[in-house]
């Protein structure tokens, strides 16, 4: 395993933060995600139940309100035209395969449109506009005018539907690991000892009639096959000799990934609870559009987590880290109201800025890719085989989804030896 960090884990970044691991990336784990509850369940790592318990904050424009349920607070003409476009959502995602998207009815149709396009075409009203917006920058971290149409509609059937990647109860949110996401990696990698070389970067991969040379800053390494488990954006770092087939080269250049800064404020008290909120807020604008309770399993740590997204983390990531704290705080006290100023310990992680990421949660793809590429995504190049949560056909762009493509890789492998 050559790894290009100084560690593990990849989208997943647990650190010590007070009296509890933080989780600065991936921290989830839903109802259907039985691959990284299998690796939990045999790694012995613990999960605990998302709090969720009180109302939740929505804020559309200058508006903050507060709702009960799964269904946000909204006119009557909204409401239930956002019941309309769920209902509709529902019936067009059943029809993608998952395992072959491109093969959708209406396929090219579909892929020629942004998300954005197919919004003002079906939805009137700013309540139901905006409440999909903001569930577009929650779940891809992206704008709907990046997303391919079809794209969103496959990773909707991916991950169980709109409703289930976007709520707590029964939904892609509903529970956190104990100690932290990041320690399933480090667990499967304690024991690998010297076959672990972390900290150097792979410059070149070359093929022989029967080897893979890999080219790496610790030196060279011979195998017969080799994974690459990394984002179809990081590969073109990569020197491919030979270069990889023309599509699959388009396709490594037309996957940009999302844009996430995660931050986390600790408090001396869970005041939000004490007002009957669950911690959970959504906006229409930023710099924060999501936040959630992000307190410790054990209840001796009260903490929120706040992401900016999409254009508001590119918008803030040049901002000084001084400003950016600011205007984050200025957002939780928007939501939760004065004392979220003051918290007593406070860290953000930009995910674009990490060298190895270049972005979070995952890789998109805007229109035209799916239909064009799509179908070489997970196809071998010779003797490289493609892994990572990108190349997943269920709960893709999440951990369950990274298990599965490293399971699907790893029988490639076998098969070909």
């Amino acid at each position: 395993v050559v790894e290009a960090r100084d560690r593990v884990g990849g989208r997943t970044l647990s650190r010590r933060l007070g009296h509890d691991v933080i989780d600065l990336g991936g921290q989830w784990i839903g109802p259907t995600q039985r691959r990284v509850e299998k690796l939990a369940e045999a790694l012995g790592v613990r999960t605990f139940p998302q709090h969720c318990e009180g109302r939740k904050v929505l804020a559309i424009g200058d508006a903050v309100k507060t709702y009960a349920g799964d269904i946000p607070s909204l006119s009557l003409p909204s409401l239930l035209e956002l019941q309309l476009t769920l209902w509709r959502l529902d019936r067009l995602t059943r029809r993608v395969p998952r395992q072959a998207p491109w093969e959708a009815r209406d396929a090219e149709r579909l892929d020629a449109l942004t998300l954005e396009a197919w919004k003002r075409r079906h939805l009137r009203t700013r309540g139901a506009r905006a409440v999909l917006d903001i569930a577009t920058r929650a779940i891809f971290a992206a704008e709907p005018e990046e997303l391919s149409f079809l794209h969103f509609l496959f990773y909707l059937r991916s991950g169980g539907g709109l409703m289930r990647l976007s709520q707590i109860r029964d939904g892609a949110q509903e529970r956190r690991f104990v100690g932290g996401a990041q320690q399933l990696s480090e667990m499967l990698a304690a024991p690998l000892g010297d076959a672990l070389v972390l900290g150097s970067p792979v410059r070149a991969l070359e093929q022989t009639e029967d080897r893979v040379i890999v080219r790496a800053r610790k030196g060279d390494l011979e195998a017969r096959r080799a994974i690459l488990a990394l984002a179809p954006a990081l590969v073109d770092r990569i020197e491919l000799r030979p270069a990889p087939p023309a599509m699959r080269d388009q396709l490594l250049q037309r996957m940009p990934m999302g844009s996430v800064i995660k931050c986390v404020a600790v408090y001396d008290r869970p005041f939000w609870r004490e007002r009957g909120l669950s911690g959970e807020a959504v906006s229409d604008r930023g710099p924060v559009q999501l936040a959630f309770d992000d307190s410790s399993h054990d209840g001796t740590q009260h903490a929120l987590v706040a992401f900016l997204l999409a254009g508001a983390a590119r918008r803030a990531a040049d901002g000084a880290p001084d400003t950016r704290r600011r205007q984050v705080l200025d957002a939780l006290v928007r939501f939760f109201g004065p004392e979220a100023a003051r918290p007593v310990e406070y860290v953000d992680h930009d995910w674009s800025a990490e060298r190895f990421s270049g972005g979070c949660y995952v890789g998109l793809m805007p229109p035209g890719v799916l239909t064009t590429c799509g179908r070489v995504l997970r196809e071998p190049c010779g003797r490289l085989h493609w892994a990572g949560t990108e190349t997943a056909t269920e709960h893709h762009g999440y951990l369950d989804g990274a298990i599965e493509a490293g399971e699907r890789a790893a029988d490639e492998v076998l098969d070909a030896l």
